[in-house]
Formats: C-alpha cells, sequence, structure tokens
C-alpha cells in the first residue's frame, strides 16, 4: 500500500507546502495581515464627510484588499471577516462589525477573483472597479437596513443621507482603498516574496 511520501517520513506539519495550499508560511502571512487590519480598523479611524462624525474612514480595506490580491480570494475573505470580529467589543458593536465586513467583502472578492482571472495591470483594474461598484451597493443598502437599527434611526433619515453623506463616504473610501492599492500592490507583493 502506498504511503503519502511527507507522511512517511514523519513530516505532518509541513513548513512549505501542503496539499490545499494553506503552507504554514501562508497561515502565518494570513493572521499578520488579519492583524494589521484589526489595528487599522480600531486604531486608526478618520471623520472624511463633514457633518457626518460616526463615518469614519480606516485603512484596513487595503490592508485586506492587499491580502486578496497577493495570496487569493481566500485569503481576502478570511482577513475580511476575522479582522473584524473585534468590533464587537467596541462601542460599534455586533451591527458595526457586519457592516464593516459586508464593506470589506463587497470589495474584497470581486477585485480578488477578477485579478485571479486576470493577472494583469487590467484585471487589477477591471477586478477593483467590479468591487469597488459591489462595495459601494452593499454599502448603501446595509445602511438603509442595519443604521435604523444601530442608531435608531427612522429609514426615512437614513434615506435622507444617501446623497448628502452615505453616497460621498462609501465612493471616497472605497477610492482611497482601490488608488492605495494599486499603487503599493507591485512593492508589497515583492516583499511578501510574492
Amino acid at each position: 500500500m502506498a504511503q503519502n511520501s511527507s507522511f512517511a517520513s514523519g513530516d505532518r506539519h509541513s513548513t512549505t507546502t501542503s496539499e490545499n495550499g494553506w503552507s504554514t508560511r501562508r497561515i502565518a502571512m494570513t493572521a499578520l495581515l488579519c492583524a494589521v487590519a484589526a489595528i487599522c480598523t480600531l486604531f486608526v479611524e478618520v471623520p472624511i464627510v463633514p457633518g457626518v462624525a460616526w463615518l469614519k474612514y480606516d485603512p484596513s480595506g487595503i490592508v485586506a484588499l492587499v491580502a486578496g490580491l497577493v495570496f487569493g480570494p481566500a485569503t481576502g475573505a478570511v482577513v475580511s471577516i476575522v479582522s473584524y470580529l473585534p468590533h464587537i467589543a467596541t462601542a460599534s458593536g455586533f451591527w458595526g462589525m457586519l457592516m464593516a465586513v459586508a464593506a470589506t467583502f463587497s470589495l474584497v472578492m470581486p477585485a480578488a477573483l477578477g485579478y485571479r482571472r486576470d493577472h494583469s495591470r487590467k484585471g487589477l483594474v477591471i477586478g477593483l472597479a467590479i468591487g469597488a461598484v459591489a462595495s459601494v451597493a452593499v454599502c448603501i443598502v446595509m445602511n438603509l437596513v442595519v443604521t435604523p437599527i444601530y442608531a435608531r434611526m427612522s429609514f426615512s433619515d437614513v434615506a435622507a443621507l444617501v446623497v448628502p453623506a452615505l453616497l460621498p463616504f462609501n465612493v471616497a473610501k472605497v477610492a482611497i482603498n482601490c488608488v492605495v492599492t494599486a499603487l503599493i500592490l507591485e512593492p508589497v507583493s515583492k516583499a511578501l516574496g510574492k
């Protein structure tokens, strides 16, 4: 009976390769990227729309995009979800965490899948553009559904904020994330050994 060569040699915890593609190095890099994104979302928040202080930009989306574009959609998904779990223990709570995950996941997945399909500058731009549109749409819908619960505002009050505040904020947030990611992707990818 044939045995797996790594099992036969006693190497059950390989640090270089794995049958499912998740090597120890990839797991460690994913954990590191989750930690960096969590630090960004918890400690680096900047209001970017005057008059709406609760809408704050943080650069965690850039970290999640880099994770998805460099290591693939699965890593991007993990970073898009895990890095926001600490929000449950903050003032934003479960609802803030849910909205942050939806916003980031909807940006990262189309971008990572598009870039994986066409690993070129064109593929990057198309993936980021599709992710940007998807994320803005998801953010507006999530704001209309969740903000009345989270902020105890009426639906009509939230709907009245779409054009003057929610749409500009989400477009600016996604634009910053996509432009910065496009500018730093190549040097960061080289630094990460990819």
